[in-house]
C-alpha cells in the first residue's frame, strides 16, 4: 500500500526556493538514498507524524537527544516554567549552576565544564584549550570521526603520519587543516607512529571513543587504553567528543562504559533535553586556562540559556532516576537479534554493529572497525532498505553513515514491529 506525501512534496518545493537544498542540514535531504524528504509536524514517544499524519517508528531521535522519547512531559513543564521566567538573560542564573553540578557528579573526569551552544562548538573550544594549555599546534583526529564543521576539523586523511589533513569542504583555506593529523580508526600504531613524527608538537587527540557518524563502530580491545598511554607518554591531552556518547552509553558516558580517564570532554545533545547546548569540561588545571581566568578565549551569548538549561536537567533527572541503561540494553539486544536473524533469513550479508541503545546495520558480510570497512557497505542496497522500512513505517537515518538511536520510550512491541518490517524489506532485496 502506498502511501501519500504530497503536502511534503509540495511544502519541499517550497523550501527549495528559499533554503540551500530544501533543508537546514545536509543529511536531511534524502541525496544518500533517493527521494525526498518528509515534514514533521509533531512527535510523542517512539514516533513522528509527518504533515500528510503519516506515523513512523522513529530511530533518528532527533540524531541523538531524545533518549526519552520525544515530548516526554517533565520536559516539557521545565521548558514552559523556564521560559515563563525570561527566555534569555546574558547573566548568570542559578540553572546553569545546577547543570555544572550534575555534569561534574556523573563524569569524573570533569572537575569543572563551560557551556556553550552546539557540539561543534564544544569541540572547537577544547581544541583551543588543549593548544592554549599545552602551548603546542598540532592535533590528532581520526577517519570517520566527526566533531562539528570547525573549519581545522574539516579534514580528510593525508598519506601518513607526516602529513597533515587537506580540507574536506570548499571554503576552508589549506593552511587551517595544517596542524590536523588524520589517522585510520582502531590504530594504535598509527598513533605512535605520529608521535613519533612530530615530537613534542601534538596538543592533543581527539576522538569519538564509539564513533557514530560513519554508522557504529566500536573500539577494539585495548585501542582506548593504549590512546591514554601514548598521550601521558608524550604530554599530549586526550579528548573524548562525547557529543552523542555522552548520558546515552551509561550515566558517566562512553568513558565509564569502557573505563577511560581522558582530559577534556565533550558534551551535547543529551544535556540539552532537545534545545540547543553544548559543553566542555575536564580537570581542574586545564579548564581554568579560559577566560576570565587564563589567556584562552572561549564566549557565547546564549551560553546557559535558561530554557536550554531547565531542558536538559529535567532530561538528567528523569535518567538518573530510574534504571534507564538497562531498559536501553534490553531493547537494544532485542532489535540486534532480530535484525540479525531476519537478514539471515534473507540470505542478505549484514554486519550489525551496536553498542547499548546505539546501532547501525551494514550491508557487507565483512566486520566493520573503522571508516575503510564502512566504506565497503553495499549502499545501493541500503537505500532500498531505507525505504522499504520507509513504507512500513519506521524511519531510520536517511544515510548508511549514521547511527540509529533507541529511546526509553520505544516499547518491546514496537521492536517487534521493526523487525517485522525489516524481515519485509530485506526479503526483497
Amino acid at each position: 500500500m502506498s502511501i501519500s506525501r504530497a503536502k511534503s512534496e509540495r511544502l519541499f518545493a517550497e523550501a527549495l526556493k528559499h533554503i540551500p537544498g530544501g533543508v537546514n542540514s545536509p543529511v536531511r535531504a534524502f541525496r544518500a538514498v533517493g527521494g525526498q524528504p518528509f515534514f514533521v509536524t509533531r512527535a510523542r514517544g517512539a514516533r513522528v507524524f509527518d504533515i500528510d499524519e503519516n506515523q513512523y517508528i522513529d530511530y533518528v531521535g532527533t540524531w541523538g537527544p531524545a533518549i526519552l522519547g520525544h515530548a516526554h512531559p517533565k520536559i516539557i513543564r521545565a521548558v514552559q516554567q523556564a521560559a515563563e521566567q525570561g527566555t534569555s538573560f546574558g547573566i548568570p542564573n542559578p540553572l546553569e549552576v545546577q547543570m555544572a553540578k550534575l555534569i561534574c557528579s556523573a563524569v569524573p573526569s570533569v572537575e569543572k565544564v563551560r557551556m556553550c551552544n552546539s557540539g561543534t562548538e564544544a569541540t572547537m573550544s577544547a581544541i583551543r584549550l588543549a593548544r592554549g594549555f599545552t602551548r603546542r599546534n598540532k592535533i590528532v583526529k581520526f577517519e570517520g570521526c566527526y566533531h562539528g564543521h570547525a573549519d581545522s576539523l574539516l579534514v580528510k586523511a593525508g598519506s601518513g603520519a607526516l602529513t597533515f589533513g587537506h580540507p574536506d569542504s570548499a571554503g576552508v583555506p589549506e593552511a587551517f587543516t595544517q596542524h590536523t593529523i588524520v589517522l585510520p580508526f582502531n590504530d594504535a600504531d598509527a598513533v605512535r607512529q605520529a608521535f613519533a613524527a612530530n615530537p613534542r608538537d601534538i596538543a592533543a587527540v581527539i576522538l569519538e571513543a564509539v564513533p557514530g557518524n560513519a554508522g557504529l563502530y566500536l573500539p577494539k580491545p585495548g585501542y582506548l587504553e593504549s590512546l591514554r598511554q601514548i598521550t601521558l607518554e608524550n604530554g599530549a591531552l586526550l579528548i573524548f567528543d562525547e557529543v552523542m556518547t555522552g548520558f546515552r552509553l551509561a550515566w558517566g558516558g562512553a568513558q565509564q562504559r569502557f573505563g577511560i580517564t581522558p582530559d577534556l570532554s565533550c558534551f551535547g545533545k543529551i544535556i540539552g533535553g532537545g534545545l540547543p547546548v553544548g559543553a566542555f569540561g575536564g580537570r581542574t588545571e586545564v579548564m581554568d586556562c579560559l577566560a576570565p581566568l587564563g589567556p584562552v578565549y572561549q564566549a557565547g551569548t546564549l551560553s546557559g540559556n535558561p530554557v536550554a538549561m531547565a531542558a536538559g536537567i529535567a532530561a538528567l533527572e528523569e535518567i538518573k532516576s530510574g534504571d534507564a541503561y538497562e531498559k536501553l540494553e534490553k531493547l537494544g539486544a532485542a532489535l540486534e537479534t532480530g535484525l540479525a536473524e531476519a537478514a539471515k533469513m534473507a540470505r542478505v550479508p549484514v554486519q550489525f554493529n551496536r553498542c547499548g541503545s546505539m546501532f547501525c546495520a551494514y550491508f557487507t558480510g565483512e566486520p566493520v572497525h573503522n571508516l575503510a570497512d564502512a566504506l565497503k557497505s553495499d549502499r545501493a542496497r541500503f537505500a532500498k532498505f531505507f525505504h522499504g522500512m520507509l513504507a512500513g513505517g519506521i524511519y531510520l537515518a536517511p544515510s548508511q553513515f549514521e547511527a540509529g538511536f533507541i529511546s526509553l520510550a520505544h516499547s518491546p512491541e514496537e521492536i517487534d514491529a521493526t523487525v517485522t518490517a525489516a524481515a519485509k524489506a530485506l526479503a526483497v532485496l
